[in-house]
């Protein structure tokens, strides 16, 4: 059970609601659909509750083999069926509408809430949150990382190759010293920053896409990430162990990108026999799909990532669906020694030059530093950077640089009450940009108090800044820009 704001910061207190997930495959979207139905017949006014576990099993075995097209029959029927008591219709209606999403195959989280002794959903549907893998070979220090990254411990951390076997899951904060002084100015009583989801996956090894190692597991999980960070050890210790015995940042960089890239090969060259038959029949955007592969394939026929092919907006969009690994964003991490966090070394320049080639982002990070700030108070922690020549943690680049990566942006609200960061995408409109806050801003958006963050900063308040002219009130067509702080009028 769980309260719509605690789907959006987790320290709020439990109390009610109901979820479902729609995954690509069409047996998870099976689950997800009958667990969510399973709901419904345990549901009472005000509340909604998960159906016993034999309950959910029967309804599953029952429905096993249900194909996605009768799924999405089945979430229209659940539409169209909305029970005439209006305590209960807009429940119904909204979940109907998650159902129908789930059946037609998109990937999402649809939430609906319901106020505890209320019966009607609070308007939001949030979508799933946006995922970053951790990935490597194994023992470079991506388990170290993801516990430094996320403060969460999950990940076990031993001297031997795949140590992790199952991905853990966790979030880490997004550090923005702006959102701290906004809260002073503000004087607020709460702060809260944006999270960034991490999933720290199985090592990988050569021939993973042929299932050696955990290879089928891993490429499975990695597939579902919307972006990649690609854990490089550029540091030597001969007492950690290598799985390839010797250490070559490079060939281990290269290692990874190939089999990334075989995995995604395989996958191209069968989609583009099976739409030949599309482009023959001159099926609707066919033509498209059929351009982008082949210029997706030519780079694959090389060893290089489909990041890397210059696409049109139309082909870009018509292989999508495919979800490619190696067309998601990387950041390579190149995990130095302790010594090394401020600089660098010779390695982590070869590996810059590497990365250079497919439009990467290489970040300098060390597991050794960020394993000796784990229970360091602020002051100590100060000490410690300065006393290595940097004024933050590796962490904190890796963090903004998978934000920025991801194409995100941030703008804030700010008031007695609380200061909080929101993320949004880049080139959002003020109503889109006001339903992460609460889709009814969306639906009944007027105007946005709107001024920047360094403008707010200068007079102290949106009070101050109206009167000295600078506070602007945008419209339906305003692009938001990173760093505003807003102020939202609606109906």
């Amino acid at each position: 059970r769980i309260h719509p704001a605690r789907l959006r910061d987790p320290s709020a207190p439990s109390d009610t609601a109901a979820f479902a997930m729609a995954r690509s495959s069409s047996t998870l979207r099976a689950l997800a659909m009958f667990a969510a139905t399973a709901v419904l017949f345990q549901a009472s006014p005000g509340f909604v509750g998960v159906a016993p576990r034999g309950a959910l099993q029967s309804t599953l075995a029952l429905q096993a083999t249900a194909t996605a097209e009768t799924m999405g029959k089945a979430a229209r029927s659940a539409e169209e069926a909305v029970p005439t008591s209006p305590r209960w219709a807009p429940g119904w209606l909204t979940l109907g509408r998650a159902l129908l999403v789930m059946g037609a195959g998109v990937s999402g989280v649809a939430v609906v809430g319901l106020r505890p002794g209320v019966g009607r959903p609070e308007a939001r549907i949030s979508c799933r949150a946006l995922q970053t893998g951790l990935v490597g070979l194994p023992n470079v220090g991506k388990s170290t990382m993801f516990n430094a990254l996320t403060q969460s411990g999950k990940a076990e951390m031993r001297n031997m190759p795949f140590s992790t076997i199952e991905p853990n899951i966790a979030k880490a904060p997004v550090p923005d010293a702006r959102v701290d002084r906004l809260a002073a100015l503000s004087k607020s009583g709460r702060v809260v920053h944006e999270m960034v989801e991490y999933v720290d996956i199985a090592g990988l090894i050569k021939n993973a896409h042929k299932g050696e190692g955990l290879g089928n597991q891993f490429l499975s999980t990695i597939r579902n990430v919307d972006a990649i960070v690609h854990m490089v050890r550029c540091f030597e210790a001969p007492e950690i162990v290598h799985v390839d015995i010797s250490l070559d940042p490079l060939r281990d960089a290269e290692t990874i990108t190939l089999e990334l890239v075989l995995a995604d090969y395989d996958q191209c060259e069968k989609r583009m026999k099976k739409n030949e038959k599309d482009v023959r029949g001159k099926v609707p955007g066919a033509d498209k799909e059929q351009s982008a592969l082949a210029k997706v394939l030519a780079l694959f026929e090389v060893g290089k990532p489909a990041r890397m092919a210059v696409l049109t907006e139309d082909e870009r969009a018509a292989v999508k669906h495919l979800g490619f690994i190696t067309m998601k964003p990387m950041i390579y991490a190149a995990n130095v020694a302790e010594d090394e966090l401020a600089e660098g070394n010779a390695m982590v320049e070869k590996l810059r030059t590497m990365a250079a080639e497919s439009g990467d982002q290489v970040v300098i990070v060390s597991a050794a530093v960020e394993n000796e700030l784990v229970g360091l108070g602020a002051e100590e922690r100060a000490e410690y950077l300065e006393s290595l020549g940097v004024t933050e943690t590796g962490v904190q680049r890796l963090t903004r640089a998978t934000y920025e990566m991801l194409h995100l942006r941030t703008y804030f609200t700010c008031g007695p009450e609380e200061t909080r960061a929101w993320t949004i995408r880049e080139g959002w409109k003020a109503p889109k940009a006001a339903s992460v806050i609460h889709t009814d801003f969306e639906k009944g958006f007027i105007k946005a108090a709107t001024v920047d963050y360094e403008t707010f900063v200068k007079f102290g308040s949106e009070e101050e800044a109206k009167k000295a002219g600078k506070l602007r009130y945008e419209g339906k067509e305003y692009v938001v820009q990173e760093g505003d702080v807003m102020h939202f009028l609606f109906k």
